[in-house]
């Protein structure tokens, strides 16, 4: 059998770090590995459906909505909180200018805001805030099936702004002569930026689960601690970008840890009122039918490192 991994091209997932290695990380889980690129969450989730992968890095909106249409998945880890950045050109004023979120927000009236694939967790949250304030008629949201075409739109004036991953901000930053708009430790604290989500059929595999979580948990304790060797090591992987580029783009969010703690569980169940309230989800869901955390909390038994 081979373990078939579904991933994104994001600088901060593990993934990166783990398949410098995968032939000794076969070895290690006495399975052979096969890395399968995606270009967003909502394309993973389709990939779990067809049977096309066993495991995924992900963030959870679009796991739940695969969860609620059937598709048997499991979170079994974290790996990343607050990994949602809005960015845009440097004539527009944001943080630190402006402190208030309802006060950006307005600022952002009449503009096209350019967004990962609908149901993607920075959709999500953007769709969210733009909703509670009663803008959706008056700021319009595109969303782009990869999201490294965002970059390509803001700069043929198709988009002023855009939201998704610290790498998305860091290139139009470097690119385009933008800046980072808002933060991401200011939109939704805690928000579940990624996990590891599994087809619960696998969760028999215990072993090799608990085997992949150590060396995954290991990886975020790596990204957290050593961003500089971190990032000569993505720079040789990636080989786009240059080391400085993955290095400012760590440090954006350097909230990295494995563990499923309590405040990236609430966070996420938050997530999915507001997701129900704007339609992604019909209804409430119960915290065991997303996570799976017997096998963290084995792996990773103290509070977590976020």
């Amino acid at each position: 059998m081979k373990l078939r991994i579904g991933h994104l091209s994001t600088f901060y997932h593990t993934a990166l770090l783990l398949m410098e290695k995968t032939e000794e990380i076969s070895e290690i889980l006495h399975w052979p590995i096969e890395w399968k690129l995606y270009g967003t969450g909502p394309a993973i989730v389709k990939a779990f459906e067809e049977n096309e992968i066993d495991m995924a890095y992900i963030g959870l909106p679009p796991a739940v909505i695969g969860i609620e249409k059937g598709i048997p998945i499991k979170c079994i880890a974290g790996g990343h909180v607050e990994g949602t950045v809005i960015a845009g050109s440097g004539d527009l004023k944001g943080f630190p200018y402006i402190q208030d979120i309802e006060e950006f927000f307005y600022s952002l009236r009449s503009k096209r805001i350019g967004v990962p694939g609908r149901g993607s967790i920075h959709d999500v949250l953007i769709r969210d805030s733009v909703e509670r304030l009663g803008l959706l008629e008056e700021i319009e949201i595109l969303n782009f099936s990869w999201a490294d075409s965002i970059v390509e739109a803001m700069k043929k004036g198709e988009v002023s702004i855009a939201v998704g991953t610290p790498n998305l901000a860091i290139s139009i930053k470097r690119f385009l002569k933008g800046k980072i708009l808002w933060p991401p430790d200011r939109l939704w604290p805690y928000n579940p930026s990624y996990g590891i989500v599994v087809r619960e059929e696998l969760l028999k595999e215990k072993e090799l689960l608990k085997k992949f979580l150590l060396l995954h948990e290991k990886a975020t304790t790596f990204l957290r601690e050593r961003p500089e060797e971190a990032s000569e090591i993505i720079t040789k992987i990636i080989g786009l970008v240059d080391k400085e580029f993955v290095l400012e783009t760590l440090k954006v969010s350097p909230r990295y840890c494995a563990h499923l703690s309590k405040e990236y569980i609430d966070s996420t169940m938050r997530l999915l009122k507001a997701m129900k309230e704007l339609g992604y989800i019909k209804r409430d869901f119960r915290e065991e039918e997303i996570f799976f955390t017997d096998l963290i909390k084995e792996i990773h038994p103290e509070e977590g490192h976020y």
